[in-house]
């Protein structure tokens, strides 16, 4: 498989069989969670020790290896987050995506030139957000799933003068809050989204009331639960909107799916850049978002292989506006498949329906009532052609086929022949991506052939061949020879790019020479390339340092690594909190009412966040009337999106 190139394919792995289905699969690059301080505590994760040597593996196949430090921090977790970060910058990672705008500043604290790329829990939705993240010194940023076209088109030319790279998700779960923003697991079930332990809750069943009276949904229960993101049909927009990585959701999944989806993006992000970059060079003008989009029908097998890898649905997401009823189905909230027809018929031992995809012995099926907790579902066993029906049996314990009807629909939920073919992709030892390297020879009578090597990370290689070139009797060495034993390149990530022959005319060498010189080549280059990313690290730089109040790093080291004191008294104590500096309330209010209360309180600091903006007008008066020390702020919405800035407006 050979790659063209245009935003970074970026796939999730959560094991070290779905780094390697990540790699084989086309992925320019992974990212990856530790063992903490990361948003999927639930997935396996890699440990500090498997650093150096994933990295090593990722660079040496051309990859890159990013650390999801995505989590909140607590202040008594800093000494133990500055040695994770400590951890990873001397490891040579590519960059760590970060949401704490705290850890943003320790990074770049403890390095210079370490790269922050900002997460999707940051809720960046605009320009202002990408400033924000481009001031903390971020060298990316993710910008919120709820981002539509436009807005990221916007966005890209508010933000021209920054020139900050940004990246989107192109395939895998939504979720129905902002990333960043979501407290419902918290509240309901006690762990928190922001700390890497999400309950799930928006795939849970909920009921609707209207006006206190319960509304008859039929068998729509799943009201929170989104569809699945697929970008596909959007790929040729996402290009010429200019974003620089498009980023696959996933790391909980199977190694199956990384490859499976990593696969169908490589080649359709491939196809697409050869359409689109041509029409964008010669036709600028007319492709700006807005216009006509340039379209991407995905094909049959991409569509299969996306819903059997997981689908509740594929949907375009917000990437073509908001669409709350197609967003939600609400029929189910578990990876379904792909559909395979409405029953037909059944009789004791076989079910009978219509095929809108081919089904075999083995493939896993579920009979979709409507009603999750009734429906019934396994493995065919048997599967009898009858023109334009089939007939499908299973084994005697297999499925309850007294609880199927006719017109339930039948979903695909597995095909074991297409996963053995995706587990083939990265079980072996072939490499099955292989990057160009550009070659040139040089060389004249009487001296050694010369050749050099470059790969697209600009890594340079130069071997000397021990036999000097010799007048050829008969077989000089000629272009054609040349590429013929230098791209002999098989079990290497390299294949032969570009061949350039500066050799005098009319000489040779021996056959077993080249070879030589082939293999010191690809030998130098992954030893260049195995090589840890030289970040800077500042030795004696400390979280401490950062700290208020002037504790310094013995102090701050002190507080947290003290016996018996719990977060909330370490929190006080590293905020500052002492003898020297006292707490102020600074109270928020978001009525009237409540205003009343503060400036009767004799409170002179007070934050409104009120539903009505224009009303702010009439609580500075208020202030002003019962207590004229009081400073009104404003709480200004969390998120705000391109063209929405009229809210702050009114404010003035």
């Amino acid at each position: 498989m050979t790659m063209c190139y245009g935003p970074e394919l970026l796939a999730p792995a959560g094991t070290w069989d779905c780094a390697k289905a990540a790699v084989e699969n086309g992925a320019d690059a992974i990212y990856f969670g530790l063992d903490r301080f990361n948003a999927r505590m639930r997935s396996q994760n890699f440990t500090e020790a498997d650093l150096p040597e994933l990295m090593a593996f990722l660079h040496s196949r051309g990859v890159k290896g990013y650390v999801t430090f995505n989590t909140l921090i607590f202040p008594g977790e800093l000494a133990a987050a500055e040695r994770y970060l400590r951890t990873m910058i001397s490891a040579g990672v590519d960059a760590a995506i970060v949401q704490d705008v705290g850890m943003c500043r320790l990074i770049r604290h403890l390095s210079p030139d370490f790269p922050i790329h900002g997460s999707t829990q940051m809720t960046v939705t605009s320009a202002a957000g990408v400033e924000f993240a481009n001031n903390l010194g971020a060298q990316l940023v993710v910008l919120a799933r709820e981002c539509s076209l436009k807005d990221i088109e916007k966005i890209q030319q508010q933000t021209k003068d920054i020139a900050l790279p940004l990246e989107v998700f192109v395939h895998g779960a939504l979720c129905v809050a902002y990333s960043g923003q979501c407290l419902t697991s918290e509240s309901l079930g006690g762990r928190s989204a922001n700390r890497g332990e999400c309950a799930q809750a928006c795939r849970m069943t909920y009921d609707m009331k209207v006006d206190g009276e319960l509304v008859d949904l039929g068998d729509k229960q799943y009201l929170l639960s989104p569809q699945d993101l697929s970008g596909l049909p959007v790929l040729p927009d996402l290009i010429k909107s200019g974003v620089s990585c498009l980023k696959i959701e996933g790391r909980l999944k199977a190694p199956e799916y990384v490859a499976n989806v990593t696969r169908v993006y490589r080649q359709a992000l491939d196809r697409a850049l050869q359409t689109v970059s041509p029409a964008i060079a010669t036709e600028k003008v007319s492709l700006k978002l807005g216009n006509r989009p340039i379209s991407y029908q995905p094909t049959a097998d991409e569509r299969y292989n996306l819903e059997m890898a997981f689908s509740r649905g594929l949907y375009t997401g917000w990437f073509r506006g908001i669409n709350n009823q197609k967003l939600v189905h609400a029929r189910f909230a578990k990876k379904r498949g792909v559909y395979l027809g409405d029953v037909v018929r059944v009789t004791r031992q076989q079910v009978e329906l219509r095929p809108k995809v081919p089904v075999k012995a083995g493939d896993g099926i579920v009979f979709d009532s409507g009603h999750p907790d009734t429906d019934q579902g396994g493995r065919i066993y048997g599967v009898e052609d009858r023109g334009r029906t089939v007939c499908l049996s299973f084994s005697k314990h297999g499925i309850d086929l007294r609880q199927v009807k006719p017109g339930y629909k039948v979903w695909k939920t597995s095909d074991p022949e297409l996963d053995k073919v995706l587990r083939q992709s990265y079980s072996g030892e072939q490499p099955q991506v292989q990057q160009p390297i550009d070659i040139e020879v040089h060389g004249v009578e009487g001296e050694p052939v010369v050749a050099i090597a470059t790969d697209p990370q600009g890594h340079i290689a130069r071997a000397t061949s021990a036999k000097r070139l010799e007048l050829a009797r008969n077989q000089p060495l000629t272009s054609e020879k040349l590429v013929q034993q230098l791209s002999r390149l098989g079990n290497t990530p390299f294949q032969l790019g570009a061949l350039t022959n500066y050799l005098a005319a009319g000489l040779m060498v021996p056959v077993s020479e080249l070879n030589r010189l082939r293999r010191d080549l690809v030998e130098q280059l992954l030893e260049q390339r195995m090589q840890p990313q030289a970040w800077k690290l500042e030795v004696t730089h400390t979280y401490g340092d950062l700290l208020p109040g002037g504790l310094g790093c013995g102090r701050a080291e002190q507080l947290v690594e003290a016996s018996g004191v719990g977060v909330s008294e370490q929190s006080a104590g590293l905020l500052g909190f002492g003898d020297s500096i006292q707490p102020t309330l600074l109270p928020l209010v978001r009525n009237f009412a409540q205003l009343r209360a503060v400036l009767a309180a004799d409170i002179t600091t007070v934050y409104c966040e009120l539903e009505n903006p224009v009303r702010y007008r009439d609580a500075v008066a208020l202030s002003r009337e019962l207590n004229p020390k009081a400073q009104i702020y404003v709480a200004p919405p969390r998120i705000t999106k391109p063209g929405e800035q009229y809210i702050l407006k009114q404010v003035h």
